[in-house]
């Protein structure tokens, strides 16, 4: 029997997954799920329960949640990604390295191949895919659900048979948790025009009126907020995401390209990373140069692409990573955000770093360190060109 090592959230499509290699392939199948901070323990111990209900070989689940933060999220908020300025990336990032942590947990036991419950009509099958061709080039991947074109309908028929027992009903909404974020699909997501209701999020809007939290940032990092500090930045942004969920910030609806070219739609709620990316583009825009900012936002938009297409392993990220670190050093100070349900607004930064400061002048109001000749002589420098092809070329163009 050869080994296969999948995917595994406990699912329909990975149950089925994991049944049909092990009944109609004949292998042996060691289910693997990678936590990124989406899953209880209850949960976890259920899914391993359900592994070895359907005959898995072994069952792992790996934690992912230091590896997700240090490869890829702090990256994410040192460049303030969020797609078409809306989605904050979290599926993408967890599938990225949760392919990482699959492939080198297959090559450890020795696996013949790997294996995903992907759809042939989403993202994850690419992102799972491209990873493993680069990760584990020589183990075959296996795809029971996209290669089999298997309904929903013909992987519960097929589980009954086998005497496994699964809900009839389709759940209202699909979801998926991560400390990034949740995404939320459902049948409003399925049309142009129909908003979630607020029953559909996870986390229902409970807090009313208005509070203030004190977001801090060291070298570009979350480390806490309101006076306390936390040993690791994951662990701030888990804090921060319980407080601020039950205000309802974060939440939206993303239409998106996918990576096959079709147009999608997903509700999300992210209040940790709005919050996080809002309040560090704050401080960033008050200590760090104005060429910083605009490389920063050129850079930004190519490491999400790639990172949403799958292509994490590309060698270019790495630099843009080295880029976004090295702005970071000055990236420090507090940054005081007001709740209240359904929105947020910054409301300032103190920070050592501030480069508004009143030495050099005050916006608008008074010049200190240059004098009304320096100013008239620049403007006249800096509108040089323009001056000379306006002259020569009158109003021709």
């Amino acid at each position: 029997m050869s080994d296969v090592v999948l995917a595994f959230s406990g699912g329909l499509d990975t149950s089925y997954c994991l049944l049909y290699l092990r009944a109609e392939c004949g292998m042996r199948v060691h289910t693997v799920t990678v936590d990124t901070g989406g899953f209880t323990p209850e949960e976890k111990t259920a899914i391993e329960r359900r592994a070895h209900e359907l005959g898995a070989a072994s069952h792992t689940t790996l934690d992912g949640t230091t590896p997700l933060y240090e490869h890829c999220l702090r990256y994410l908020v040192f460049g303030n990604v969020l797609r078409y300025g809306t989605y904050p990336l979290s599926v993408s990032a967890e599938r990225a390295i949760q392919a990482r942590l699959i492939a080198q947990h297959a090559r450890q036991l020795g696996a013949r191949a790997l294996a995903h419950g992907s759809t042939g009509a989403g993202n994850d099958q690419i992102r799972f895919d491209a990873a493993w061709n680069i990760l584990a080039p020589e183990l075959e991947i296996l795809t029971p659900i996209r290669d089999g074109n298997v309904t929903r309908e013909q992987a519960l028929a097929y589980l009954h048979a086998h005497g496994v027992a699964l809900e009839h009903e389709r759940p209202p909404y699909s979801i998926n948790r991560g400390i990034w974020g949740t995404t939320v699909g459902g049948r409003q997501t399925l049309t142009s025009h129909e908003p979630l209701p607020d029953d559909a999020f996870p986390t229902p809007i409970t807090a009313h009126g208005t509070t203030r939290l004190t977001l801090h940032f060291i070298r570009g990092e979350l480390v806490g907020f309101d006076g306390t500090l936390y040993d690791h930045p994951f662990h701030a942004i888990a804090a921060l995401e319980e407080t601020a969920a039950p205000w309802g910030v974060g939440r939206g609806i993303h239409v998106g390209d996918t990576i096959v070219g079709t147009k999608g739609r997903v509700g999300f709620q992210a209040a940790a990373a709005h919050l996080t990316i809002a309040a560090h583009h704050a401080l960033e825009k008050h200590t760090l140069t104005k060429w910083q900012l605009l490389l920063k936002e050129h850079l930004a938009l190519w490491y999400g692409q790639l990172l949403h297409e799958g292509m994490f392993e590309e060698p270019a990220l790495r630099a843009v990573e080295a880029f976004f670190e090295r702005t970071q050093r000055t990236v420090t100070g507090d940054v005081i955000v007001q709740l209240s349900p359904k929105r947020f607004e910054i409301e300032g930064v103190i920070s050592p770093h501030d480069l508004m400061h009143a030495r050099f002048g005050r916006y608008g109001e008074q010049a200190t360190d240059w004098s009304a000749a320096d100013v008239r002589g620049f403007a006249r420098i800096a509108a040089e060109q323009l001056r000379i092809f306006h002259t020569i070329n009158g109003e021709t163009v």
